[in-house]
Order: C-alpha cells, then structure tokens, then sequence
C-alpha cells in the first residue's frame, strides 16, 4: 500500500469521523440537520462532477442511484433522532453495528458472499461478535429508568433506520453504474428526501430560513469528502474493496470518542475502558466479514 492510497483510504476517517461529531455541535433539530448536511453534499457532489466532466446517468442507473441517496438521507434523519436521545458518542457504534449487519447478510443472502459452511459459520459468529461490541459501547453504570427507556428508542429508530442505509448500499449494485458516476445522482436523491422532510415539518417553524440548516452544510462537506474518498479508496489501483471499507470503518472509533470529548458527553473510566473494548471487537469482526468473502 503507498502513502497515497494510505491517505485517500483514511479521508473516511476524518469524513464520516467528524461529521456527526460537527452536526450535533451546531445543533438544530434533525430536520435542520438532515437539510443542511444534504445541501453541502449536492454542492460538494456538483464541483466534483464540474471538474471531472463525468457524464450524468440516464434511465434505470438514474434512478436506482436518486433511490440510494433518498435511501440514505432516510436512514441520517432516524440517525439524528437517535442523537437527540443518546448523543452521537452512543448512537453510533450502534448504527455502524447495524449496517454491518445489514450489507454482511445482504451478502449472504442474495450475493452469494461466504460461500461454504465454514465460512458462514466464521461470518456469523463475527456478527454476533459485532452486536456484542455495539452494546458494550452504550453500556451504562447508571440504571435509570430514563436512561434506559431512551436507549430502548434509540436502538428502535437505528434498526428502522437501517432499512435506508441498506438502500444506500444496495439500490446502485442493481445497475452497473459505478460509485464515481452514481455520487451526484445519489445526492439529488438525498436532498429530495431532505426537502420533503423540511416540508412535513413546516408548521413546527420553517427550517428553510434558519441559519441552523445553512451552517450545517458545513458537516455535509465532510460527509461527501468521506463518502468521495471511500469510492476512491475502494478502487482496485488504490486499496481494492476490501482494505477500503475496512479503512472507512475506523471512523466509528474517532465519532465515538469526539463526542465523548468535544459535545461533553461524558462516560465514567470503566464506562470508557468498556467502550473502548466494544469499539476494538466491532472493527474486528468487521474485518473478519471483509476477508472471508
């Protein structure tokens, strides 16, 4: 691996890293969030195609792409909810978990991923081992009815919000569009989502004219540098599939912990020593899922 390909494969890192970290530093309710971070990643998207001078999908690649990134922005608005209830340091380990699990079984099921019983049965248990991780991390010396109710909802609105994730990932791999052509179109679709949701929410006050909403376009350029440094990275002349997605996924380590740090969302040293823990057999297992395909 060059220093090149290093690089590009760990702009994930700093991407998906901070960007719930800086969402939920400037605040707003997820619709302020949701709309903002969408913006930013259209104009981030808008440039990269400008100078790159890609030609713009037609038909059915249009389409499954618009659907990826309406898919997403779904999944990101249950994500920001979720913030609301457990904060971004506990939410998500949990989210990652769970679209670990959400691409492992797609796979499985209807790509034909780990193929053999040896295989599935390494694959499964890496799973199990990624779920165990995720609930370490939100593990609590506080037994609160509070705390525990709102964990209970948070974890609701994360699996739901897999469904949008899943989408994320899955609706492109239905056409032979490539991740470089498919980054414009995917955030169309995520500001269509995020505009329909504005709208729905007009009579708890219009998030369009918030200076909230405008100042998180900010966090959207980091989502869109993570997500246009991943398509990069995963190339095969750069760090091929498997070494990229393992690369991108060290960004649960660094929200988990600039949450913890920089939004005060504090947790006591053996609530630290446990999450810690939960983060190392998360990045594990994930890589396990990765190289036993």
């Amino acid at each position: 691996m060059n220093m090149v390909a290093l690089l590009i494969g760990l702009g994930p890192l700093l991407g998906w890293g901070l960007f719930p970290t800086i969402a939920s530093k400037f605040g707003g309710k997820p619709v302020n969030q949701i709309i903002g971070t969408t913006v930013g990643t259209l104009i981030f998207a808008s440039v990269f195609y400008a100078f790159t001078a890609r030609d713009f999908p037609t038909g059915m690649d249009l389409f499954f792409a618009i659907l990826s990134g309406a898919g997403w922005s779904f999944g990101q608005i249950l994500t920001f909810k979720a913030f609301e209830y457990i904060g971004s340091s506990r939410a998500m380990p949990v989210t990652t978990a769970f679209q670990l699990l959400g691409a492992s079984l797609w796979g499985v099921f209807a790509l034909g991923n780990w193929p053999g019983v040896t295989n599935k049965i390494i694959g499964f248990i890496a799973l199990i081992v990624i779920l165990i991780g995720a609930r370490m991390t939100v593990w609590s010396e506080k037994s609160e009815a509070t705390d525990s109710g709102n964990l209970r909802k948070a974890v609701v609105i994360l699996l739901i919000g897999e469904i949008g994730y899943w989408l994320y990932s899955a609706a492109p791999q239905a056409t032979d569009i490539g991740g470089k052509n498919a980054f414009l179109p995917q955030a169309i679709g995520m500001l269509l989502v995020a505009v329909i949701y504005g709208l729905m929410n007009l009579k708890k006050g219009n998030p369009f004219t918030n200076k909230i909403t405008w100042l998180q376009i900010i966090s959207g350029f980091f989502f869109a540098f993570a997500a246009l440094t991943y398509l990069i990275s995963a190339q095969p002349n750069m760090n091929g599939l498997a070494t990229g997605f393992i690369l991108s996924q060290t960004s649960v380590v660094l929200a988990t912990l600039t949450g913890i740090y920089f939004l005060n969302q504090r947790k006591t040293s053996k609530e630290m020593v446990i999450t810690v823990i939960g983060l190392v057999l998360i990045l594990a297992a994930a890589t396990v899922t990765v190289f036993i395909k």
